[in-house]
Order: structure tokens, then sequence, then C-alpha cells
């Protein structure tokens, strides 16, 4: 089932969140790795959701 752009929306809220949240953790030095892995795999993952959404809104009515 293909996603809807209101739960796509919602999806990259949530995220927005945890990205703010992991920058909150991030210390000004010597950031750890593992807090440096995490948001970048939360980026990469908002940056799909966002290019999702860019499509729907463009071909709303694709096929799935």
């Amino acid at each position: 089932m293909k996603p809807d752009l209101k739960n796509l929306e919602d999806k990259l809220e949530k995220l927005d969140e945890k990205i703010a949240e992991v920058n909150k953790r991030m210390p000004a030095h010597s950031v750890k790795p593992t807090i440096m892995t995490e948001l970048f795999e939360l980026e990469d993952e908002r940056d799909a959701l966002e290019k999702q959404i860019m499509e729907l809104k463009k071909n709303p009515k694709s096929p799935a």
C-alpha cells in the first residue's frame, strides 16, 4: 500500500523531532561516532521522506 501525503508529512515531523533531540545531546567537542552515525542515519531518512513527499505532490495520482 502506498503511503499518503499526510502520513509521510507526519513521519517527517517525527524525524525532525528526533534530529533535534540528537543535536541537543551532541557536545560541542569530541562528538562520539555513535551520535554522529545516528544523526547521519536520521538525516538520510529525512531526505528520502522529503523526496517521496515532493514526488507525491508532483504526481498525486500515480499508481502504487
